[in-house]
């Protein structure tokens, strides 16, 4: 067993070894920069010698932007027909055979024309960096999977195009491109980000000056986690570090198990540890009596949960606390996350005499537990 975990782990290197260096630009919002700094880049690379080429991008009849793209080498995109209108999306294939030193690829979180062989753009990047080619591409915070309902709180939209966390933990180098509030507000008024009929509405929404401080200061903070979580693995990975295990607890409410789901992939992600997801099927919600809409509710946890590399963990028992201590102790867990007391899993829990049972073995065991709002 041993000899065959050696041999998967150095395969594992190989792979990775051949794989391409990805290197991604967040930004707090569209109009801070992020394509035009992609450009400058790939600029500053064509003179010193790298074949690159443009895979995609995205000007927005940005002046200052289009002018940029002058002088780079595009790989032609590929025309589509949907809907009676003749659309392009990136040549994922295209860009392989001309195969690059790098290719830039603008708007990460970007979903692809009906027909196409991925659904997202950035299983389009995925699929260009196992083949070896190095990518510069780039995405607004909102578009991170786990801060969706941060974002939502913040501004009171629901981003629909996300990429997983686990696209972002892949990059090599990521950079925040920032700008003070007023800066980008001006920006805005000076029609740089949207064209004039957009401006009021933009002003009145996204583009609040209390918005962009909080979005600005996620943008902060998400960079900060990534390049942390480099430092740890690539620098003291040799001093000993306490493993943390994440055990997120989940019910059959949807809401309050993608806000637990959500805040625990972000602990797990900041710590770069692995995480489970667990739901604890008592005699209630057996499949039998459990409602048809909570088990639709269920799926699409686990499938959220997933995309955010979740491990997930279903079992029955007719005590969740002794179903989370077996857990805790079989995957040598570190921190278990429960939703706010007045929500349905920990209402559950908190309404038994053996919370406090729970918490004293938490305790005995050096486990942490996380209520989460």
């Amino acid at each position: 067993m041993d000899e065959r975990r050696s041999a998967e782990h150095f395969l594992e290197m190989i792979r990775k070894s051949r794989r391409g260096k990805f290197k991604l630009y967040i930004g707090m919002s569209a109009g801070v920069g992020k394509t035009y700094r992609m450009l400058q880049e790939a600029h500053s690379l064509l003179k010193n010698g790298i074949d690159i080429k443009i895979g995609y991008i995205e000007a927005h009849h940005r002046k200052e932007t289009q002018e940029l793209i002058e002088g780079l080498p595009l790989v032609p995109r590929r025309k589509l027909f949907y809907k009676g209108k003749e659309l392009e999306e990136l040549d994922v294939q295209a860009v392989i055979n001309y195969q690059p030193e790098v290719v830039l690829i603008d708007e990460l979180a970007h979903t692809n024309i009906e027909g196409s062989k991925n659904e997202k753009r950035w299983q389009d990047v995925m699929e260009i960096l196992d083949t070896g080619i190095n990518v510069i591409s780039a995405v607004n915070i909102q578009h991170i999977e786990s801060l969706n309902e941060a974002i939502k709180n913040i501004t009171g939209v629901e981003v629909r195009e996300r990429i997983p966390d686990r696209v972002v933990a892949q990059a090599d180098e990521v950079v925040n491109i920032d700008l003070t509030a007023d800066e980008l507000i001006s920006r805005l008024k000076e029609g740089k980000i949207y064209e004039a009929s957009k401006i009021p509405a933009a002003l009145k929404n996204f583009f609040k000056s209390e918005h962009i401080l909080q979005l600005r200061e996620l943008a902060l903070k998400e960079v900060a986690s990534q390049v942390k979580r480099k430092v740890e693995n690539e620098v003291i990975h040799t001093h000993p570090v306490r493993n943390e295990r994440f055990l997120a607890c989940i019910g059959s409410n949807e809401q309050t198990s993608r806000t637990v789901i959500r805040k625990s992939a972000r602990l797990a992600n900041y710590y770069n540890s692995k995480w489970y997801v667990l739901y604890v099927q008592t005699p209630k919600e057996s499949a039998d009596k459990i409602a048809l809409d909570k088990q639709r509710h269920l799926i699409n946890n686990f499938k959220l949960a997933t995309e955010l590399g979740a491990e997930i963990i279903k079992i029955k028992n007719r005590s969740i606390i002794r179903a989370i201590m077996e857990q805790c102790e079989a995957r040598k867990i570190t921190t278990v996350c429960i939703g706010k007391p007045h929500l349905t899993l920990a209402k559950v829990i908190l309404a038994t005499d053996t919370f406090r049972t729970l918490l004293n073995k938490l305790s005995k065991e050096n486990i942490d537990l996380v209520i989460l709002s």
